[in-house]
């Protein structure tokens, strides 16, 4: 456990040191449950997100995608349930006044540890909405009160019959969103694990009202999700799914499981879930608007309303997981061994000598025509073994060096981040080099 402790430590460092994330408004002291993401970090999320959007919208014929709005009609949430379920049961240590969720038990040890042999006493739990209040409207106390969404799913369901009578979609179909969400977390913390405010992606697959065939649609969901991970440089064994006791499940789900990843400091914990939602989003959302949402098969005739098998996945906890899976210390060298889809950047470009202007032009020649199809860095800071030192901890696959030699022979030295071999590469040969090695 101190191993992994550390690991983390290691983690935190590295993600400032390098530009992945940073705490949330620093300047001013921070704000918990906040961070931000800088150069490194913005790129291994976008990559992250592309990757989804294109396994799930771009390579199906069967999955639309929407961008809704994060402030909604507060109605969307009594429908959904939040307004009245939402909540968390607390306990206040009577100490300091700190709050803790009563099923947290390891972090209320913790806390009590933290008072130093002092009898810690709590108060009874008492139920706290997670839903992040806000207001519109310019005259104070003329104001109405809505939500920031506390996740990205309603968007979809209230969408349902827009996308059904604006696109040819047919039952079996799915809406796909990557979105940010809000929640008024108690106890934020585990780096990004759990924020206030984070990124989701996920899929609303909706399905005939059939027992067989949605189950069939759930466990073929589960495989392909969990192979999406493995794709992407998880290691199989440090992922499993952890299905939901039908006592412990939302009362509405038919099924529901998380796949979890054991790379986390404190354990196994989730990244996705995948539950069969049954027909109750649409259901609620149809008597709380008055509105129709049932689907009329175009063939049979048949009217209902569908079941929905949902995918739900953090943006922020994949980040963090990819981060943890990819930290490596080999040989003397720390680098980050990024599944190169995922790399912030597929390539550095480097004059060996930032002081020769005929290395630097070359370079930056280079540099130039290969950002038209990669994701490039270019640096001339300092010596060439810090920059590789730098790159390295960037997790960037490949470093192109211009030196002397490349003014004779249109050649440059390209090293590999993982092995630190380096091998001579054409210049012209170069895109192509990189494309059959990052097979992108």
């Amino acid at each position: 456990m101190n191993q992994d402790i550390n690991l983390m430590d290691k983690i935190v460092s590295l993600a400032k040191r390098r530009g992945f994330i940073y705490p949330g408004s620093e300047l001013y002291g921070g704000l918990a449950g906040t961070w931000d993401y800088g150069p490194a970090g913005t790129e291994l999320k976008r990559n992250i997100k592309n990757e989804w959007w294109k396994d799930m919208v771009q390579l199906r014929d069967d999955i639309v995608g929407v961008d809704a709005a994060i402030m909604m009609n507060p109605r969307v949430w009594e429908a959904s349930g939040h307004v009245e379920a939402f909540t968390d049961p607390l306990v206040e240590c009577k100490i300091c006044h700190q709050r803790m969720r009563q099923d947290k038990e390891d972090e209320i040890a913790e806390h009590e540890k933290s008072h130093k042999g002092q009898k810690v006493e709590w108060t009874e739990p008492k139920k706290f909405n997670l839903l992040v209040k806000a207001y519109l409207g310019v005259v104070e106390g003329t104001q109405s009160q809505i939500y920031l969404r506390g996740e990205i799913t309603q968007g979809v369901h209230v969408n349902f019959r827009n996308v059904v009578d604006s696109t040819r979609v047919k039952i079996p179909f799915g809406i796909a969103q990557v979105g940010k969400a809000f929640r008024n977390e108690i106890t934020p913390g585990n780096f990004t694990f759990r924020s206030r405010e984070f990124e989701q992606m996920e899929v609303q697959y909706y399905v005939k009202p059939d027992e067989k065939e949605s189950m069939e649609e759930y466990e073929a969901w589960k495989k392909e999700r969990m192979e999406w991970y493995i794709k992407l440089g998880i290691k199989p064994e440090h992922l499993k799914f952890e299905d939901h006791a039908p006592g412990k499940r939302a009362h509405y789900a038919k099924a529901a499981t998380d796949i979890l990843y054991s790379g986390f400091p404190w354990g196994w914990d989730e990244i996705m879930g995948i539950h069969h939602r049954g027909d109750w989003d649409l259901r609620r959302h149809q008597e709380y608007s008055g509105q129709d949402l049932s689907y009329t098969d175009p063939v049979t005739g048949e009217k209902y309303i569908p079941w929905d098998i949902e995918t739900s996945a953090g943006v922020d906890r994949a980040a963090l997981m990819f981060l943890l899976e990819a930290y490596t210390e080999e040989d003397g060298r720390v680098f980050m061994k990024f599944h190169p889809k995922l790399a912030p950047y597929k390539a550095a470009v480097f004059p060996l000598l930032a002081n020769k202007p005929e290395l630097v032009d070359l370079a930056r020649k280079i540099y130039i025509d290969l950002k038209k199809d990669f994701m490039v860095a270019w640096d001339d800071r300092g010596n060439i073994g810090k920059r590789y030192a730098s790159q390295d901890e960037i997790g960037t696959p490949f470093c192109i060096t211009v030196d002397f030699q490349s003014l004779e022979d249109d050649m440059v030295t390209v090293r590999d981040r993982d092995t630190a071999k380096q091998e001579r590469v054409k210049i012209s040969g170069l895109k192509d080099f990189l494309k059959d090695k990052l097979d992108i």
